[in-house]
């Protein structure tokens, strides 16, 4: 009998404790330019990975980029199965929308509502079909003014009560960048300047905004 169990003691100490160990979640943060200049030093993603070590969860979670400049949503849609399925993650952050609506005045492009819509279905329904948990974020900002007198705030709005309802349709985790911008505008651009509060430029993110979107990402992780 003290043979046996000398003999069983190795395997038992081999064998993986799921009980115990707590492997962490890969995250991939999908995406535009915002994402792009989100994992640089200071970026969105960057201030995460910093935020998480201080809380001591840095383990807990793996954070990883895949912005493009100048994404629109059927851009995702085309490099879904390369940039995010091919990495087996277990979240994915969605956040795109800016350039379907911005490049419709720049560049003469953008993307229409009703197909905003087919095509951000299409990349949900795609992820999870793999089981993979997502998280819908609304388009934060096109300018700053606080007064919704920005050109394009109206359609930008229309856009964020696109992927509001997609969330609750699809039961997404939802980031609601578009009404937490807008409340700290409010609160904080008492001057109702274009741009300089969040952003650099009225839709890339300056480092307060990267703090303001790291802090709510998490959040929305941590639920």
């Amino acid at each position: 009998m003290k043979k046996i169990v000398a003999l069983c003691l190795p395997l038992i100490f081999l064998m993986p404790n799921t009980g115990c160990m707590k492997q962490n979640k890969k995250v991939i943060f999908f995406g535009d330019s915002i994402t792009q200049l989100g994992v640089n030093p200071g970026g969105y993603i960057d201030v995460m990975n910093k935020q998480l070590e201080v809380k001591n969860e840095s383990k807990d979670f793996e954070l990883i980029g895949s912005g493009i400049s100048g994404n629109k949503v059927y851009d995702l849609y085309l490099r879904l199965e390369e940039d995010v399925l091919a990495k087996n993650p277990d979240i994915v952050v969605i956040w795109v929308g800016v350039n379907d609506v911005w490049h419709k005045t720049t560049l003469g492009t953008g993307t229409d509502a009703d197909k905003f819509e087919i095509f951000y279905i299409a990349v949900i329904k795609k992820l999870q079909a793999k089981g993979i948990k997502v998280i819908l974020t609304t388009p934060a900002a096109i300018g700053e003014k606080n007064d919704n007198t920005n050109p394009q705030d109206d359609e930008l709005n229309l856009y964020a009560d696109i992927i509001r309802n997609l969330a609750a349709q699809y039961k997404c985790g939802l980031c609601d960048l578009r009404k937490i911008v807008l409340a700290y505008e409010t609160t904080n651009n008492k001057e109702n300047l274009l741009t300089g509060v969040l952003t650099n430029d009225g839709v890339h993110l300056n480092a307060k905004g990267n703090e303001l979107v790291a802090v709510s990402m998490l959040e929305v992780l941590d639920k």
